[in-house]
């Protein structure tokens, strides 16, 4: 596997590999990986004849500072697993060779409805900073297949908008790969890292209350069903933020379910200070 720090360098380096008519997939992380991340790895190398991943954690797509201070950094632990996966390339920039003009000299994304539900009300500007990232990371690496996971639906929604408005769309095709759960069905994800022991427990309590919503989804008025699971979210702790059933493609909140209209359950949740998201086909 080979290192990049600098963007001119990487960008370089992939020239020659498409000059030489090499299909280049992506896989963008913050690090702090897991089996999760390692699977999206695995997906790429079997569709490309190069894979490369990056790992840095990014700043403007925290709303909160303390936030961004306090997530997991891995990174031998992340090198290791990526050579073990047989990962070609990674690329680990600065900030400063992210945003060479500052974080705030960046253009603002036309994400219409996505940014204003969900993750978009409770995150004010978290998806400009997704964007911001993306745009920057796309460029530099020019992909033809980029990999994400299903965990994170919404922000799913998000990138496949970003590659249309900056029209890569014909160039990259973006895959979307399903959630790695542990055995208990917690989604993998690099917050897991921070919960304690009795926390690691509860917040199996997400999966569940999907579950419950999945088991006993019903035509007709879904606010009692989505009361029910709320409350197997409260009683362990959990503040929640959202948990709804929505429309699969709109994420537009389902009260009345026809029997047909594909919907998903979504949420985010505190367990603490520590905010798990989580999504689960409900009739697909």
């Amino acid at each position: 596997m080979i290192l990049f720090k600098r963007a001119n360098d990487l960008h370089k380096w992939l020239d020659t590999q498409r000059k030489a008519e090499k299909k280049i997939g992506f896989v963008p992380t913050m690090g702090a990986l897991h089996a999760g991340h390692i699977s999206l790895i695995g997906s790429s190398k079997r569709e490309n004849e190069v894979t490369v991943s990056s790992i840095f954690v990014n700043p403007t797509q925290f709303n909160d500072p303390s936030d961004f201070k306090k997530y997991p950094i891995t990174i031998e632990k992340d090198i290791t697993m990526l050579e073990e996966a047989g990962c070609d390339i990674l690329f680990m920039p600065s900030v400063k060779e992210m945003y060479p003009e500052g974080v705030k000299s960046i253009m603002q994304y036309d994400l219409g409805f996505l940014e204003t539900l969900l993750e978009g009300k409770f995150r004010p500007g978290h998806f400009q900073g997704v964007c911001m990232v993306v745009h920057r990371l796309l460029e530099i690496v020019q992909p033809g297949n980029l990999y994400l996971g299903q965990k994170d639906y919404q922000q799913c929604m998000v990138i496949k908008r970003l590659v249309e408005i900056i029209k890569m769309d014909d160039q990259i095709k973006v895959h979307v790969c399903p959630t790695l759960r542990e055995k208990d069905g917690l989604a993998m994800s690099s917050r897991n890292l921070r919960l304690s022991d009795k926390e690691r427990k509860e917040a199996a309590t997400i999966y569940q209350s999907l579950l419950f919503l999945k088991e006993h989804l019903k035509k007709g008025n879904t606010e009692s069903l989505l009361l029910e699971a709320k409350k197997k979210l409260e009683e362990v702790g959990f503040r929640i933020d959202y948990l709804e059933i929505v429309d699969a493609t709109t994420l537009l909140p389902v009260t009345d379910w026809d029997g047909k209209q594909k919907v998903i359950g979504i949420t985010a949740a505190l367990l603490n200070e520590i905010r798990l998201i989580d999504n689960m086909a409900l009739n697909q």
